[in-house]
């Protein structure tokens, strides 16, 4: 295993002699480090059309529904690939997921570009190629959180995540710099060949440097024994959703993912549109800078006020309310504005404070579902479908941006109210398996 395994376990680092699940500590944090660098090339080319929208409506003649529509399509092929990504990395191992699915969406970023020149059918093909991302991206966090939760002690899960998390944030602000720059100087096509060609560069460098030749094999026995599910494997459906607070954090991580979603697509196109004048690289930046530095103090956060003594459920739902409760204020207000420096703090304070999210959703996860795979079928940007469009929509139909902010407030809410309600943190028996509620 790429951490370090019984043989090369620092035994100053576990207390347990010869541990698998604890790997040193300099082989662990370049590691985490790669996976940082990972989740932002993931967001890299995520990011792409959001930051295009507006070229690529203008070079196709779209309208806002149709945008939505290649906006959202992502979202369908993401939905699809959750559960099978989580199970193959639990069986095969997450960093070989992680590099596969890297592979294949490097070069369809770089492939896209060339292929809208060989079809007449634009919106067909975009569409296609944004659900084709979504499946190929699906099976990162389910295989992140394989990977991390086998080889992350529990009592640093939390800053672990956030730390690995930023590069979502990392990612868009790289993108949004570098990608609105080299929009304005050579085109939107740039743009995709930019983050293509350095997620292939990562995938490269990571297999060159920290696996060897024999991990990157992978025998066909092991590949058909990840895509079976053996019966003592099978998750207890039954048990799982007979449980309030499964409940509650499943309507809490769709809602928080819907609405993120919504704000990450959604807004270059606003800002572009609202504010004509103002330059792509400071909009495409500036609330993703900020949302760095408050991701890694939430998780620290959490982790701290843990280790103080305090309940855990009672942290995570504190988290939750600076989350997706005080972000919705910030976003009412973003609709509000006629200010463009009053907009960028708006924006800043509403992309920031949702990564609170990230310690009792992602972390919390856990929680209901300790197990990898439980943890990757809990988890569905399927709202996220529904939303992205939901916004498109609203814009053609109303002609308001208000009308989205108050969407994502109102699907925040929903979240918000159902965790405060049902959250819990203690251990119950199921049937089958022990799972943390």
């Amino acid at each position: 295993l790429p951490w370090g395994t019984g043989r090369n376990a620092d035994p100053s680092v576990c207390p347990v002699p010869m541990c698998p699940l604890h790997p040193r500590r300099p082989e662990s944090r370049i590691w985490t480090v790669m996976l940082l660098l990972g989740t932002c090339l993931l967001y890299c080319a995520r990011v792409t059309v959001p930051i295009c929208a507006v070229a690529l409506s203008t070079h196709f003649s779209w309208d806002k529904k149709q945008s939505g529509i290649v906006l959202s399509s992502f979202f369908w092929g993401y939905c699809l690939t959750q559960i099978i990504g989580g199970h193959i990395s639990d069986k095969i191992g997450g960093e070989k997921v992680l590099l596969l699915s890297a592979s294949a969406w490097g070069f369809l970023t770089v492939l896209t570009p060339l292929l809208t020149h060989v079809t007449s059918a634009h919106l067909v093909f975009m569409a296609s190629s944004r659900f084709l991302m979504g499946l190929l991206q699906g099976v990162y966090f389910p295989s992140l959180a394989s990977l991390l939760s086998q080889k992350v002690r529990e009592s640093e899960r939390a800053f672990t995540y956030s730390t690995v998390g930023t590069g979502s944030q990392f990612g868009t602000l790289v993108i949004g710099g570098a990608g609105s720059l080299l929009l304005d100087w050579y085109g939107w096509e740039s743009v995709f060949y930019f983050s293509g060609l350095l997620t292939l560069l990562w995938v490269y460098c990571t297999c060159k440097y920290l696996l060897s030749e024999k991990e990157l094999i992978i025998p066909i026995d092991y590949l058909m024994r990840g895509l079976s599910i053996s019966k003592q494997s099978k998750v207890p459906w039954k048990q799982l959703f007979k449980k309030a607070p499964i409940w509650a954090v499943i309507i809490a991580q769709l809602s928080t993912a819907s609405t993120f979603f919504t704000l990450l697509s959604w807004l270059p196109t606003f800002f572009k549109e609202t504010f004509p004048e103002s330059k792509g690289w400071v909009f495409n930046v500036v609330p993703w800078l900020v949302a760095i530095p408050t991701s890694l103090f939430s998780g620290f956060l959490s982790d701290h006020l843990i280790n103080q003594g305090y309940k855990t459920i009672t942290i995570r739902k504190f988290m939750q309310v600076i989350g997706s409760g005080v972000s919705s204020i910030f976003a009412l207000c973003l609709g509000q504005t006629s200010s463009f420096c009053k907009a960028i703090v708006f924006a800043s304070a509403s992309v920031g404070l949702q990564t609170f999210n990230h310690s009792p959703l992602l972390v919390g996860g856990q929680d209901p579902a300790p197990e990898p795979l439980h943890f990757s079928l809990l988890f569905s940007p399927a709202p996220g479908v529904i939303c992205v469009y939901l916004a498109g929509y609203l814009i053609e139909t109303t002609g308001s941006w208000i009308s989205v902010f108050n969407l994502v407030a109102a699907v925040n809410s929903i979240g918000l109210c159902a965790f405060l309600m049902f959250g819990e943190a203690q251990r119950v028996d199921t049937d089958s398996a022990y799972m943390d509620l």
